[in-house]
Protein backbone atom coordinates (compact mmCIF):
# COMPACT_ATOMS: atom_id res chain seq x y z
CA UNK A 1 0.00 0.00 0.00
CA UNK A 2 1.18 3.60 -0.91
CA UNK A 3 1.63 6.30 1.09
CA UNK A 4 -1.50 8.44 0.51
CA UNK A 5 -2.14 12.04 2.41
CA UNK A 6 -5.29 12.28 3.34
CA UNK A 7 -7.80 15.86 3.14
CA UNK A 8 -8.56 16.72 5.28
CA UNK A 9 -13.72 24.31 10.09
CA UNK A 10 -28.06 37.85 27.27
CA UNK A 11 -30.79 39.05 26.24
CA UNK A 12 -32.43 36.17 28.66
CA UNK A 13 -34.24 37.61 31.57
CA UNK A 14 -35.26 34.04 33.24
CA UNK A 15 -33.52 33.69 36.34
CA UNK A 16 -33.44 30.09 35.65
CA UNK A 17 -30.33 28.60 33.90
CA UNK A 18 -30.76 28.19 29.78
CA UNK A 19 -30.92 24.34 28.95
CA UNK A 20 -29.26 24.52 25.39
CA UNK A 21 -29.57 20.85 25.57
CA UNK A 22 -33.45 21.13 25.03
CA UNK A 23 -33.11 24.45 23.14
CA UNK A 24 -33.77 24.67 19.36
CA UNK A 25 -31.97 26.91 16.62
CA UNK A 26 -33.60 29.64 14.73
CA UNK A 27 -33.74 27.41 11.78
CA UNK A 28 -36.33 29.22 9.75
CA UNK A 29 -35.71 28.99 5.97
CA UNK A 30 -34.18 32.11 4.45
CA UNK A 31 -35.71 33.49 1.40
CA UNK A 32 -33.47 34.30 -0.73
CA UNK A 33 -33.33 37.04 -3.95
CA UNK A 34 -33.76 34.29 -6.67
CA UNK A 35 -36.54 32.71 -4.42
CA UNK A 36 -40.27 34.31 -4.48
CA UNK A 37 -41.95 34.49 -0.98
CA UNK A 38 -44.74 32.29 -2.52
CA UNK A 39 -42.42 29.41 -2.45
CA UNK A 40 -40.51 30.16 0.56
CA UNK A 41 -43.00 31.85 2.79
CA UNK A 42 -43.32 29.45 5.63
CA UNK A 43 -41.53 26.09 6.41
CA UNK A 44 -43.04 22.99 5.71
CA UNK A 45 -44.02 21.30 9.03
CA UNK A 46 -46.49 18.41 9.88
CA UNK A 47 -49.20 20.74 10.10
CA UNK A 48 -48.23 22.51 6.71
CA UNK A 49 -47.45 20.17 4.36
CA UNK A 50 -47.43 20.32 0.52
CA UNK A 51 -50.86 19.80 -1.46
CA UNK A 52 -49.84 16.25 -2.82
CA UNK A 53 -49.14 15.07 0.71
CA UNK A 54 -50.92 13.73 3.47
CA UNK A 55 -50.56 12.75 7.13
CA UNK A 56 -50.75 9.01 6.90
CA UNK A 57 -47.88 7.21 5.81
CA UNK A 58 -46.80 8.27 2.73
CA UNK A 59 -44.66 5.62 0.15
CA UNK A 60 -41.89 6.69 -2.13
CA UNK A 61 -38.75 4.60 -3.21
CA UNK A 62 -36.36 6.30 -1.87
CA UNK A 63 -36.19 8.17 1.26
CA UNK A 64 -33.08 10.90 1.57
CA UNK A 65 -32.81 12.01 5.29
CA UNK A 66 -30.38 15.27 5.43
CA UNK A 67 -30.78 18.23 3.34
CA UNK A 68 -26.92 19.40 2.83
CA UNK A 69 -24.84 18.81 -0.53
CA UNK A 70 -25.45 15.25 -0.53
CA UNK A 71 -28.50 14.77 0.19
CA UNK A 72 -29.46 17.53 -2.17
CA UNK A 73 -27.61 15.74 -4.89
CA UNK A 74 -29.35 11.86 -4.39
CA UNK A 75 -32.77 13.82 -4.13
CA UNK A 76 -31.99 16.10 -7.50
CA UNK A 77 -30.39 12.91 -9.62
CA UNK A 78 -33.12 10.03 -8.19
CA UNK A 79 -35.75 11.95 -9.21
CA UNK A 80 -34.57 12.97 -12.31
CA UNK A 81 -34.07 9.36 -13.41
CA UNK A 82 -37.83 8.42 -12.56
CA UNK A 83 -37.67 7.45 -8.65
CA UNK A 84 -40.20 8.94 -6.36
CA UNK A 85 -38.06 10.69 -3.30
CA UNK A 86 -38.87 12.48 -0.42
CA UNK A 87 -35.89 14.37 1.55
CA UNK A 88 -36.34 14.76 5.44
CA UNK A 89 -34.40 17.61 6.94
CA UNK A 90 -34.65 18.04 10.32
CA UNK A 91 -33.95 21.91 10.13
CA UNK A 92 -35.94 24.63 8.58
CA UNK A 93 -33.69 24.78 4.98
CA UNK A 94 -31.23 23.32 2.97
CA UNK A 95 -27.96 23.69 4.02
CA UNK A 96 -26.84 20.75 6.49
CA UNK A 97 -24.80 22.01 8.61
CA UNK A 98 -24.40 25.57 7.54
CA UNK A 99 -28.58 25.73 8.29
CA UNK A 100 -27.59 24.80 11.94
CA UNK A 101 -24.45 26.53 12.46
CA UNK A 102 -25.13 30.34 13.02
CA UNK A 103 -23.06 31.26 15.66
CA UNK A 104 -21.00 34.32 15.26
CA UNK A 105 -18.08 34.21 12.61
CA UNK A 106 -19.20 30.73 10.86
CA UNK A 107 -17.89 30.60 7.40
CA UNK A 108 -16.75 28.17 5.18
CA UNK A 109 -12.88 26.60 5.06
CA UNK A 110 -12.67 25.56 1.56
CA UNK A 111 -12.62 28.52 -0.89
CA UNK A 112 -15.44 29.34 -2.89
CA UNK A 113 -14.58 28.35 -6.22
CA UNK A 114 -14.31 24.60 -4.93
CA UNK A 115 -17.46 24.62 -2.67
CA UNK A 116 -20.74 24.34 -4.75
CA UNK A 117 -22.20 21.81 -7.19
CA UNK A 118 -19.74 22.06 -10.00
CA UNK A 119 -22.98 21.70 -12.57
CA UNK A 120 -22.96 24.79 -14.71
CA UNK A 121 -26.15 25.14 -14.67
CA UNK A 122 -26.02 25.98 -10.78
CA UNK A 123 -22.51 28.09 -11.10
CA UNK A 124 -23.25 30.36 -13.58
CA UNK A 125 -25.70 32.70 -12.65
CA UNK A 126 -24.41 32.75 -8.88
CA UNK A 127 -21.56 34.75 -7.28
CA UNK A 128 -20.13 34.26 -3.90
CA UNK A 129 -19.36 37.78 -2.18
CA UNK A 130 -16.06 36.80 -0.64
CA UNK A 131 -13.83 33.81 -0.86
CA UNK A 132 -14.09 32.18 1.82
CA UNK A 133 -18.34 32.96 2.50
CA UNK A 134 -19.99 32.89 6.09
CA UNK A 135 -23.41 31.14 6.78
CA UNK A 136 -25.80 34.04 5.70
CA UNK A 137 -24.09 33.36 2.70
CA UNK A 138 -24.03 30.06 2.51
CA UNK A 139 -28.33 29.67 3.66
CA UNK A 140 -28.60 32.06 0.63
CA UNK A 141 -26.51 29.84 -1.82
CA UNK A 142 -28.95 26.95 -0.80
CA UNK A 143 -32.10 28.56 -1.42
CA UNK A 144 -30.58 29.58 -4.87
CA UNK A 145 -30.16 26.23 -5.58
CA UNK A 146 -33.47 25.59 -4.57
CA UNK A 147 -35.16 27.90 -6.60
CA UNK A 148 -33.14 26.35 -9.95
CA UNK A 149 -34.18 22.58 -9.23
CA UNK A 150 -37.39 23.15 -6.87
CA UNK A 151 -36.56 21.28 -4.52
CA UNK A 152 -38.74 21.54 -1.78
CA UNK A 153 -41.78 20.63 -3.45
CA UNK A 154 -40.21 16.70 -2.53
CA UNK A 155 -38.73 18.07 1.10
CA UNK A 156 -40.20 17.89 4.68
CA UNK A 157 -38.39 20.52 6.71
CA UNK A 158 -38.32 20.55 10.41
CA UNK A 159 -39.26 16.86 10.35
CA UNK A 160 -36.31 15.13 12.25
CA UNK A 161 -36.18 11.31 12.07
CA UNK A 162 -36.15 9.50 15.50
CA UNK A 163 -36.70 6.79 13.96
CA UNK A 164 -36.03 3.86 10.96
CA UNK A 165 -36.97 0.56 10.63
CA UNK A 166 -36.35 -2.12 8.53
CA UNK A 167 -39.17 -4.82 7.95
CA UNK A 168 -37.80 -7.92 6.20
CA UNK A 169 -41.02 -9.41 4.73
CA UNK A 170 -42.27 -6.31 2.91
CA UNK A 171 -38.24 -5.06 2.24
CA UNK A 172 -39.56 -1.28 3.21
CA UNK A 173 -37.91 1.12 5.97
CA UNK A 174 -40.73 2.79 7.81
CA UNK A 175 -39.43 6.14 9.37
CA UNK A 176 -40.93 8.35 11.86
CA UNK A 177 -40.59 12.28 12.75
CA UNK A 178 -40.33 13.88 16.08
CA UNK A 179 -43.89 15.14 14.90
CA UNK A 180 -45.30 10.98 14.65
CA UNK A 181 -45.53 11.62 10.94
CA UNK A 182 -44.86 8.13 8.99
CA UNK A 183 -42.94 7.34 6.34
CA UNK A 184 -42.28 4.11 4.21
CA UNK A 185 -39.47 3.70 1.31
CA UNK A 186 -38.00 0.77 -0.39
CA UNK A 187 -34.71 2.69 0.06
CA UNK A 188 -32.89 4.80 2.63
CA UNK A 189 -30.13 7.21 1.65
CA UNK A 190 -28.63 8.57 5.11
CA UNK A 191 -27.07 12.39 4.00
CA UNK A 192 -26.87 13.11 7.44
CA UNK A 193 -23.27 14.91 7.50
CA UNK A 194 -20.70 14.21 9.57
CA UNK A 195 -20.65 17.69 11.77
CA UNK A 196 -24.24 18.22 13.10
CA UNK A 197 -24.54 15.92 16.56
CA UNK A 198 -22.96 18.55 18.86
CA UNK A 199 -21.07 17.24 21.49
CA UNK A 200 -21.78 18.75 25.13
CA UNK A 201 -18.94 17.42 27.85
CA UNK A 202 -20.63 15.83 30.72
CA UNK A 203 -18.88 19.55 33.32
CA UNK A 204 -19.85 18.80 36.97
CA UNK A 205 -22.42 20.79 38.39
CA UNK A 206 -23.14 22.43 34.98
CA UNK A 207 -27.28 23.14 35.93
CA UNK A 208 -25.11 25.38 38.94
CA UNK A 209 -24.06 28.26 36.67
CA UNK A 210 -27.23 30.94 36.40
CA UNK A 211 -25.99 33.10 33.03
CA UNK A 212 -26.31 32.24 29.59
CA UNK A 213 -24.84 28.61 28.18
CA UNK A 214 -24.43 28.12 24.75
CA UNK A 215 -23.22 25.30 21.72
CA UNK A 216 -21.94 26.93 19.05
CA UNK A 217 -23.78 24.47 17.14
CA UNK A 218 -26.79 25.42 18.57
CA UNK A 219 -26.68 29.24 18.60
CA UNK A 220 -29.15 31.79 18.82
CA UNK A 221 -30.15 34.89 17.62
CA UNK A 222 -30.90 36.69 20.97
CA UNK A 223 -27.65 35.71 22.02
CA UNK A 224 -25.35 39.14 21.86
CA UNK A 225 -21.94 39.11 23.60
CA UNK A 226 -21.49 43.04 23.07
CA UNK A 227 -19.96 44.53 26.45
CA UNK A 228 -20.35 41.00 28.20
CA UNK A 229 -18.23 38.89 29.92
CA UNK A 230 -17.81 35.64 27.95
CA UNK A 231 -15.69 32.45 28.36
CA UNK A 232 -15.35 30.12 25.68
CA UNK A 233 -14.54 26.59 25.96
CA UNK A 234 -12.30 25.04 23.40
CA UNK A 235 -9.97 25.87 20.88
CA UNK A 236 -11.06 24.00 17.24
CA UNK A 237 -11.93 25.67 14.47
CA UNK A 238 -15.68 27.24 16.00
CA UNK A 239 -13.67 28.86 18.59
CA UNK A 240 -11.12 30.22 16.38
CA UNK A 241 -14.35 31.83 14.55
CA UNK A 242 -15.91 32.59 17.83
CA UNK A 243 -13.26 34.45 19.22
CA UNK A 244 -12.07 36.52 16.02
CA UNK A 245 -15.56 37.84 16.68
CA UNK A 246 -16.32 38.14 20.38
CA UNK A 247 -12.60 39.67 20.62
CA UNK A 248 -13.43 43.26 19.27
CA UNK A 249 -16.97 43.41 21.29
CA UNK A 250 -16.95 41.66 24.46
CA UNK A 251 -15.45 43.60 28.00
CA UNK A 252 -13.75 40.30 28.82
CA UNK A 253 -12.83 37.19 26.90
CA UNK A 254 -11.63 34.02 28.60
CA UNK A 255 -11.08 31.42 26.31
CA UNK A 256 -10.01 27.83 28.00
CA UNK A 257 -7.63 26.01 26.03
CA UNK A 258 -6.73 22.21 26.06
CA UNK A 259 -5.02 21.86 23.18
CA UNK A 260 -3.29 24.88 20.89
CA UNK A 261 -5.14 25.00 17.38
CA UNK A 262 -2.43 25.08 14.70
CA UNK A 263 -4.29 27.39 12.65
CA UNK A 264 -3.22 28.63 9.01
CA UNK A 265 -3.89 32.13 7.47
CA UNK A 266 -7.22 32.11 5.49
CA UNK A 267 -5.82 34.72 3.31
CA UNK A 268 -10.15 36.01 2.57
CA UNK A 269 -10.85 38.31 -0.23
CA UNK A 270 -13.84 40.19 -1.29
CA UNK A 271 -14.56 39.23 -4.88
CA UNK A 272 -15.37 42.50 -7.18
CA UNK A 273 -17.50 41.77 -10.24
CA UNK A 274 -13.82 41.68 -12.00
CA UNK A 275 -12.74 39.00 -9.89
CA UNK A 276 -16.13 36.95 -9.84
CA UNK A 277 -15.88 36.90 -13.71
CA UNK A 278 -12.21 35.75 -13.74
CA UNK A 279 -13.24 32.65 -11.19
CA UNK A 280 -16.34 32.01 -14.01
CA UNK A 281 -13.82 31.47 -16.44
CA UNK A 282 -11.95 28.92 -14.65
CA UNK A 283 -15.03 27.35 -13.18
CA UNK A 284 -14.94 23.82 -15.40
CA UNK A 285 -11.03 23.20 -15.11
CA UNK A 286 -11.94 23.84 -11.36
CA UNK A 287 -14.44 21.54 -11.52
CA UNK A 288 -12.43 18.87 -13.69
CA UNK A 289 -9.34 19.08 -11.63
CA UNK A 290 -11.29 18.47 -7.96
CA UNK A 291 -12.88 14.94 -9.95
CA UNK A 292 -9.33 14.12 -10.30
CA UNK A 293 -7.17 14.66 -6.82
CA UNK A 294 -6.55 12.76 -3.46
CA UNK A 295 -8.44 15.36 -1.79
CA UNK A 296 -11.08 16.36 -4.19
CA UNK A 297 -9.63 20.14 -4.48
CA UNK A 298 -8.14 22.01 -7.15
CA UNK A 299 -4.31 21.44 -6.27
CA UNK A 300 -2.54 18.26 -5.48
CA UNK A 301 0.24 16.91 -2.85
CA UNK A 302 4.03 17.94 -3.71
CA UNK A 303 4.98 14.56 -4.85
CA UNK A 304 8.52 14.46 -3.07
CA UNK A 305 9.37 13.76 -0.03
CA UNK A 306 10.40 15.99 2.56
CA UNK A 307 13.50 14.74 4.27
CA UNK A 308 14.94 13.88 1.05
CA UNK A 309 14.93 17.84 -0.14
CA UNK A 310 17.09 20.32 0.48
CA UNK A 311 16.63 23.17 2.74
CA UNK A 312 16.39 25.04 -0.08
CA UNK A 313 13.43 23.36 -1.81
CA UNK A 314 11.87 22.68 1.14
CA UNK A 315 11.76 26.19 2.57
CA UNK A 316 10.75 27.65 -0.82
CA UNK A 317 7.85 24.97 -1.23
CA UNK A 318 6.41 26.04 2.61
CA UNK A 319 6.87 29.75 1.58
CA UNK A 320 4.85 29.26 -1.64
CA UNK A 321 2.42 27.30 0.13
CA UNK A 322 1.90 30.03 3.02
CA UNK A 323 1.53 32.67 0.49
CA UNK A 324 -1.35 31.00 -1.53
CA UNK A 325 -3.18 30.64 2.27
CA UNK A 326 -6.23 28.87 2.75
CA UNK A 327 -5.75 24.89 3.19
CA UNK A 328 -2.62 24.27 0.69
CA UNK A 329 0.13 24.56 3.44
CA UNK A 330 -2.01 21.15 4.51
CA UNK A 331 -3.29 19.50 1.52
CA UNK A 332 -0.16 21.16 -0.77
CA UNK A 333 2.82 19.81 1.15
CA UNK A 334 5.33 17.06 0.67
CA UNK A 335 3.43 13.50 0.35
CA UNK A 336 5.06 12.12 3.20
CA UNK A 337 4.62 14.73 5.98
CA UNK A 338 1.70 12.73 7.56
CA UNK A 339 4.15 9.35 7.78
CA UNK A 340 7.65 10.77 8.45
CA UNK A 341 7.74 12.40 11.76
CA UNK A 342 11.21 13.71 10.44
CA UNK A 343 9.01 15.96 7.43
CA UNK A 344 6.30 16.68 9.66
CA UNK A 345 8.70 18.34 12.08
CA UNK A 346 10.33 20.44 9.67
CA UNK A 347 6.25 21.39 8.60
CA UNK A 348 5.51 22.04 12.69
CA UNK A 349 8.89 24.34 12.55
CA UNK A 350 7.93 25.95 9.46
CA UNK A 351 4.62 27.13 10.88
CA UNK A 352 6.00 28.04 14.33
CA UNK A 353 8.16 30.35 12.98
CA UNK A 354 5.27 32.17 10.94
CA UNK A 355 2.96 32.39 14.03
CA UNK A 356 4.85 32.48 16.99
CA UNK A 357 6.40 36.73 15.83
CA UNK A 358 2.63 37.21 15.58
CA UNK A 359 1.88 37.26 19.88
CA UNK A 360 3.31 39.61 22.19
CA UNK A 361 2.95 38.03 25.62
CA UNK A 362 5.05 35.61 26.08
CA UNK A 363 3.10 33.46 28.21
CA UNK A 364 0.13 33.40 25.80
CA UNK A 365 2.94 33.02 23.01
CA UNK A 366 4.27 29.48 24.87
CA UNK A 367 0.80 28.51 25.44
CA UNK A 368 -0.74 28.90 21.39
CA UNK A 369 2.65 27.93 20.13
CA UNK A 370 4.61 25.68 21.81
CA UNK A 371 8.38 24.67 21.32
CA UNK A 372 7.15 20.80 20.92
CA UNK A 373 4.28 20.11 18.69
CA UNK A 374 1.29 19.22 20.87
CA UNK A 375 0.56 16.67 17.83
CA UNK A 376 1.57 15.95 14.73
CA UNK A 377 0.72 18.77 12.42
CA UNK A 378 -2.10 17.77 10.28
CA UNK A 379 -3.08 14.79 12.07
CA UNK A 380 -6.39 17.21 13.66
CA UNK A 381 -8.02 19.58 10.96
CA UNK A 382 -6.38 22.86 11.73
CA UNK A 383 -8.61 26.18 11.42
CA UNK A 384 -8.08 29.27 8.99
CA UNK A 385 -8.14 32.17 10.45
CA UNK A 386 -8.07 36.09 9.99
CA UNK A 387 -6.98 37.64 12.62
CA UNK A 388 -6.96 35.60 15.81
CA UNK A 389 -3.57 35.93 16.84
CA UNK A 390 -4.06 39.49 16.67
CA UNK A 391 -7.55 39.43 19.01
CA UNK A 392 -5.76 36.64 21.07
CA UNK A 393 -3.04 39.48 21.66
CA UNK A 394 -5.82 41.94 22.98
CA UNK A 395 -5.70 43.15 26.80
CA UNK A 396 -9.01 42.30 27.52
CA UNK A 397 -8.63 38.49 26.07
CA UNK A 398 -7.37 35.87 28.83
CA UNK A 399 -5.98 32.20 27.81
CA UNK A 400 -6.52 30.03 30.65
CA UNK A 401 -4.57 26.72 30.15
CA UNK A 402 -6.38 23.23 30.71
CA UNK A 403 -3.82 21.09 29.66
CA UNK A 404 -2.75 20.47 33.18
CA UNK A 405 -5.95 22.07 35.02
CA UNK A 406 -8.59 20.70 33.54
CA UNK A 407 -12.21 22.10 34.70
CA UNK A 408 -13.81 20.27 37.40
CA UNK A 409 -16.93 22.07 37.49
CA UNK A 410 -19.10 25.48 37.06
CA UNK A 411 -20.20 27.77 39.54
CA UNK A 412 -23.22 30.16 39.47
CA UNK A 413 -20.98 32.10 37.75
CA UNK A 414 -18.10 30.99 36.09
CA UNK A 415 -15.97 28.00 35.89
CA UNK A 416 -13.59 26.00 38.57
CA UNK A 417 -10.37 24.44 37.73
CA UNK A 418 -8.47 21.55 39.34
CA UNK A 419 -6.05 24.25 41.06
CA UNK A 420 -8.68 25.39 42.37
CA UNK A 421 -9.74 28.42 40.79
CA UNK A 422 -12.41 29.90 40.12
CA UNK A 423 -13.07 31.48 36.96
CA UNK A 424 -15.51 34.30 36.34
CA UNK A 425 -18.11 36.49 36.48
CA UNK A 426 -19.09 35.62 33.04
CA UNK A 427 -22.25 36.42 31.48
CA UNK A 428 -22.17 34.14 28.44
CA UNK A 429 -20.25 30.72 28.80
CA UNK A 430 -19.57 29.41 24.93
CA UNK A 431 -19.10 25.43 24.33
CA UNK A 432 -16.86 25.33 21.47
CA UNK A 433 -16.52 21.78 21.88
CA UNK A 434 -17.43 20.21 18.62
CA UNK A 435 -19.11 16.99 17.32
CA UNK A 436 -19.58 13.87 17.65
CA UNK A 437 -18.39 13.19 14.29
CA UNK A 438 -19.29 10.76 11.54
CA UNK A 439 -20.97 8.43 13.55
CA UNK A 440 -23.37 11.02 16.05
CA UNK A 441 -26.56 12.07 14.00
CA UNK A 442 -26.80 8.03 12.68
CA UNK A 443 -26.79 7.07 16.04
CA UNK A 444 -28.96 9.60 17.51
CA UNK A 445 -32.08 8.29 15.61
CA UNK A 446 -33.24 4.78 16.47
CA UNK A 447 -32.11 2.86 13.47
CA UNK A 448 -33.11 -0.66 13.77
CA UNK A 449 -33.17 -3.61 11.77
CA UNK A 450 -35.60 -6.62 11.84
CA UNK A 451 -33.97 -8.30 14.49
CA UNK A 452 -34.43 -5.57 16.61
CA UNK A 453 -30.41 -4.49 16.84
CA UNK A 454 -29.95 -0.68 16.76
CA UNK A 455 -27.18 0.70 14.39
CA UNK A 456 -25.37 2.03 17.51
CA UNK A 457 -25.52 -1.34 18.99
CA UNK A 458 -23.46 -2.67 16.27
CA UNK A 459 -21.20 0.02 16.38
CA UNK A 460 -20.85 0.16 20.08
CA UNK A 461 -17.35 -1.71 19.79
CA UNK A 462 -16.52 -0.01 16.50
CA UNK A 463 -17.57 0.51 13.19
CA UNK A 464 -17.19 -1.71 10.13
CA UNK A 465 -19.33 0.24 6.94
CA UNK A 466 -18.06 -1.38 4.20
CA UNK A 467 -17.60 1.67 1.11
CA UNK A 468 -18.32 3.84 4.18
CA UNK A 469 -21.66 3.33 2.48
CA UNK A 470 -23.10 -0.05 3.85
CA UNK A 471 -22.79 -2.05 6.84
CA UNK A 472 -24.43 -5.73 7.10
CA UNK A 473 -27.11 -6.34 8.89
CA UNK A 474 -29.01 -2.94 7.46
CA UNK A 475 -30.26 -3.97 4.31
CA UNK A 476 -31.58 -1.29 1.50
CA UNK A 477 -29.97 1.16 3.75
CA UNK A 478 -26.70 3.62 2.11
CA UNK A 479 -24.91 6.52 3.77
CA UNK A 480 -23.53 9.39 1.99
CA UNK A 481 -20.78 11.09 3.94
CA UNK A 482 -20.65 8.85 6.34
CA UNK A 483 -17.99 6.85 8.49
CA UNK A 484 -15.32 5.11 6.76
CA UNK A 485 -16.09 6.79 3.57
CA UNK A 486 -13.71 9.86 2.40
CA UNK A 487 -16.05 11.96 4.13
CA UNK A 488 -13.51 14.49 6.44
CA UNK A 489 -10.79 14.18 3.87
CA UNK A 490 -12.41 15.19 0.53
CA UNK A 491 -13.69 18.88 0.20
CA UNK A 492 -17.35 18.49 0.94
CA UNK A 493 -19.63 19.11 -2.17
CA UNK A 494 -17.22 17.79 -4.54
CA UNK A 495 -17.52 14.66 -2.43
CA UNK A 496 -21.27 14.70 -2.48
CA UNK A 497 -20.89 14.52 -6.40
CA UNK A 498 -18.35 11.84 -6.58
CA UNK A 499 -19.93 9.47 -3.97
CA UNK A 500 -23.57 10.38 -5.06
CA UNK A 501 -23.10 9.83 -8.68
CA UNK A 502 -21.63 5.85 -7.95
CA UNK A 503 -24.62 5.25 -5.24
CA UNK A 504 -27.54 6.87 -7.65
CA UNK A 505 -25.79 4.37 -10.43
CA UNK A 506 -26.18 1.50 -7.82
CA UNK A 507 -29.89 2.35 -7.44
CA UNK A 508 -30.36 2.26 -10.90
CA UNK A 509 -28.73 -1.34 -11.70
CA UNK A 510 -31.19 -2.31 -8.30
CA UNK A 511 -34.07 -0.98 -10.23
CA UNK A 512 -33.35 -2.53 -13.88
CA UNK A 513 -32.94 -5.62 -12.92
CA UNK A 514 -35.80 -5.89 -10.75
CA UNK A 515 -33.96 -6.50 -7.60
CA UNK A 516 -34.94 -5.45 -4.13
CA UNK A 517 -32.90 -5.86 -1.28
CA UNK A 518 -29.03 -5.02 -0.88
CA UNK A 519 -26.69 -5.32 1.92
CA UNK A 520 -22.86 -5.69 2.31
CA UNK A 521 -21.68 -8.84 4.22
CA UNK A 522 -19.58 -8.69 7.31
CA UNK A 523 -16.37 -10.08 5.13
CA UNK A 524 -17.04 -7.21 2.89
CA UNK A 525 -17.06 -4.68 6.24
CA UNK A 526 -14.56 -6.16 8.13
CA UNK A 527 -12.02 -6.33 5.03
CA UNK A 528 -12.76 -2.31 4.78
CA UNK A 529 -11.90 -1.63 8.22
CA UNK A 530 -8.56 -3.60 7.65
CA UNK A 531 -7.53 -1.68 4.25
CA UNK A 532 -8.48 1.10 6.40
CA UNK A 533 -6.10 0.18 9.79
CA UNK A 534 -3.21 -0.88 7.42
CA UNK A 535 -2.82 2.72 6.09
CA UNK A 536 -3.46 4.26 9.75
CA UNK A 537 -1.32 2.14 11.17
CA UNK A 538 1.61 4.09 9.04
CA UNK A 539 0.12 7.58 9.49
CA UNK A 540 0.76 9.82 12.28
CA UNK A 541 -3.22 10.48 13.11
CA UNK A 542 -2.87 8.05 15.83
CA UNK A 543 -0.76 10.25 17.83
CA UNK A 544 -3.49 12.82 17.79
CA UNK A 545 -6.91 12.94 19.87
CA UNK A 546 -9.24 13.91 17.40
CA UNK A 547 -12.67 13.27 16.06
CA UNK A 548 -11.15 11.90 13.05
CA UNK A 549 -10.42 8.61 14.96
CA UNK A 550 -13.20 9.32 17.72
CA UNK A 551 -11.07 10.36 20.80
CA UNK A 552 -12.46 13.51 20.99
CA UNK A 553 -15.80 11.49 22.82
CA UNK A 554 -15.52 9.97 26.19
CA UNK A 555 -16.31 6.06 25.59
CA UNK A 556 -16.69 5.81 21.88
CA UNK A 557 -13.80 3.27 20.47
CA UNK A 558 -11.02 4.74 18.94
CA UNK A 559 -10.48 4.03 15.58
CA UNK A 560 -10.14 5.88 12.31
CA UNK A 561 -13.27 6.54 10.91
CA UNK A 562 -12.16 8.25 7.35
CA UNK A 563 -10.97 7.12 4.46
CA UNK A 564 -7.16 7.75 4.14
CA UNK A 565 -6.58 6.45 0.75
CA UNK A 566 -7.80 9.36 -1.24
CA UNK A 567 -10.77 9.79 -3.26
CA UNK A 568 -10.10 8.32 -6.71
CA UNK A 569 -8.68 5.22 -5.34
CA UNK A 570 -12.14 5.21 -3.25
CA UNK A 571 -13.70 5.07 -6.32
CA UNK A 572 -12.37 2.11 -7.63
CA UNK A 573 -13.48 -0.15 -4.88
CA UNK A 574 -16.78 1.19 -6.26
CA UNK A 575 -16.03 0.61 -9.81
CA UNK A 576 -14.51 -2.94 -8.82
CA UNK A 577 -17.84 -3.56 -7.38
CA UNK A 578 -20.04 -2.58 -10.01
CA UNK A 579 -17.75 -4.52 -12.93
CA UNK A 580 -18.79 -7.51 -10.34
CA UNK A 581 -22.20 -7.24 -10.80
CA UNK A 582 -22.15 -5.75 -7.25
CA UNK A 583 -21.84 -9.10 -5.66
CA UNK A 584 -18.01 -9.00 -4.62
CA UNK A 585 -18.64 -7.34 -1.05
CA UNK A 586 -22.73 -6.94 -1.34
CA UNK A 587 -25.26 -9.41 -1.71
CA UNK A 588 -28.61 -7.94 -3.70
CA UNK A 589 -31.44 -9.75 -4.60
Amino acid sequence: MTHATPHTQRGRNSDRPFDFRKAKPDTTPRNSARTSASERSRPMTSTHLPEHATTETQDCDVIVVGGGFGGIYQLRHLRDRGFSVILLEASGGFGGAWSLNRYPGARVDSHAPVYQFTDEYLWKDWNFSQMFPDHEEMRSYFDYVDSKLDLSKDSRFNTKVVSATFDEDERMWTLVSQNDESFRARFVVFATGSTTEPYIPNIPEMDAYRGELVHTARWRDDIDMTGKRVAIIGTGASAVQVVQEAGPVVEKLTVFQRTPNLSLPMHQEHLTEERQAVLKETMPDVADKCRETFAAIDYEFDPRNGVDTSEEERLALFERLWNQGGFAFWLGNFSDYLFSEETNSMVYEFWKSKIKPQILDPVKADLLVPDVAPHPFGAKRPALHQNYYEVMNQENVELVSIQEAPITGFTATGIRTSDGIEHGEFDIIVLATGFNNNTGALTAMEVRNSAGVTLGEKWRKGVDAYLGAFTSGFPNAMFVYGPQSPAAFANGSTNAELQGEVMVEFLEFLRSEGLTRFESTPEADQAWTDHINGTDDMALFKHAKSWYNGSNIPGKKPQMLQYLNGLPMYLDFWHKEKAAGYTDGLRVS
